[in-house]
């Protein structure tokens, strides 16, 4: 909420979207327990289907335990450059009913659909007619949470998931809040649920009941968020990278990250999606720059530049990787991985590979 004026957000998030576009293009592989990565025995699951789910297969699982929880389990590599195009599939959609659209990854966006372009009535409605043409153009689904802001929206989203639609109005939006476990929380992994667990709080509204001065002894600067989030308080705006001056993309783990292909795993999604939104930007970027963020939130970055803008998603993968290396291993873990583009030239230019690396200043 903004003055007088009440947002209007959906969070759109395609269905075990690697799994989905998998399962759509090779029928055989439909309704059987799925996992796309790597079927060695130093693999790791990039993403399960629903199938997979049941056994308790999830991301960033090592495949070979992946494979002792589900004997079935069925591996296919990963087809990053397909799950971009439909990315800009779903994107182009997105775009037809607002410019305010956030990406967060390829399968997932948050919409201030404030504006009724369409005049369609509710943001209700906007979030039925998106699911609708996603679902007749890539023969995916995807859920959406709607709400007036984007902490609520989100956690709607995964609500009625697969293939379903949550709408949570001001009026509702504390009381949604407060019944929810809070490791359901955005930005509370498993280590800060399990913490607040040994202090007594469980759900949204033992949050709630705590003042503000306990939350900041036991939980430092992130305390202010967890007050807001836990009254249904988030007034950040949608943001549009259209003007940015970086692209990139980040991802916080339902669990902390450890061995080195786990985390090569989760680099190499977020170079994914940092490159097809530099894609649909048609943008370059000379330097790259790695987030990190620890199981104590300490975050570190690292940069480096190029004399010629990056060339390719394997480009800025390779540089993910020097600038990571030092960083290992982490203790506690890894919770959040980001990365960067930044001196941004627009259009399509021709770009050479390989060129040497430089320190960014």
């Amino acid at each position: 909420m903004t003055g007088d004026v009440i947002r209007k957000i959906i969070h759109v998030d395609m269905d075990a979207f690697y799994a989905s576009v998998e399962q759509r293009d090779d029928p055989s592989l439909r309704g059987r327990p799925l996992a796309v990565g790597g079927s060695s025995l130093r693999g790791v699951v990039a993403a399960a289907s629903y199938e997979a789910r049941v056994f308790g297969v999830r991301s960033a699982m090592p495949s070979s335990v992946a494979r002792r929880r589900c004997p079935e389990l069925l591996f296919v590599k990963p087809r990053f450059e397909v799950y971009a195009a439909v990315s800009r599939q779903i994107h182009a959609i997105f775009a037809d009913y607002t410019a305010a659209i956030e990406p967060l990854s390829l399968d997932e966006a948050y919409l201030d659909v404030t504006i009724d372009r369409h005049g369609l009535g509710s943001a209700k409605a906007i979030a039925e007619d998106i699911r609708a043409r996603i679902k007749a153009v890539t023969g995916l689904t995807a859920s959406a949470g709607v709400s007036y802001n984007k902490f609520i929206a989100k956690l709607a989203s995964d609500q009625n998931k697969p293939d379903g639609l949550c709408v949570v109005p001001p009026s509702k939006g504390a009381a949604f809040v407060a019944s929810l476990p809070v490791k359901r929380f955005h930005g509370v992994g498993p280590v800060t649920a399990a913490k607040m667990s040994r202090l007594g709080i469980e759900t949204g509204a033992d949050l709630r009941d705590r003042p503000i001065e306990f939350l900041r002894a036991h939980f430092g600067s992130y305390a202010e968020y967890l007050h807001r989030a836990a009254r249904g308080i988030d007034d950040r705006p949608v943001r549009s990278s259209r003007a940015s001056k970086s692209i990139g993309a980040e991802r916080t783990f339902e669990r902390n990250l450890f061995t080195p292909e786990e985390i090569d795993a989760a680099l190499a999604h977020v170079a994914a999606t940092a490159w097809a939104r530099a894609e649909r930007k048609q943008a370059r970027g000379r330097t790259v720059t790695l987030k990190l963020r620890d199981s104590s939130f300490h975050t570190i970055t690292r940069a480096r530049s190029l004399a010629d803008p990056v060339a390719s998603e394997a480009e800025m993968l390779a540089i993910g990787r020097l600038l990571i290396a030092p960083e290992l291993p982490v203790a506690g873990g890894i919770r959040l991985l980001g990365l960067t583009l930044s001196g941004i030239v627009r259009g399509h230019e021709e770009v050479q590979p390989g060129l040497p690396l430089v320190a960014a200043e």
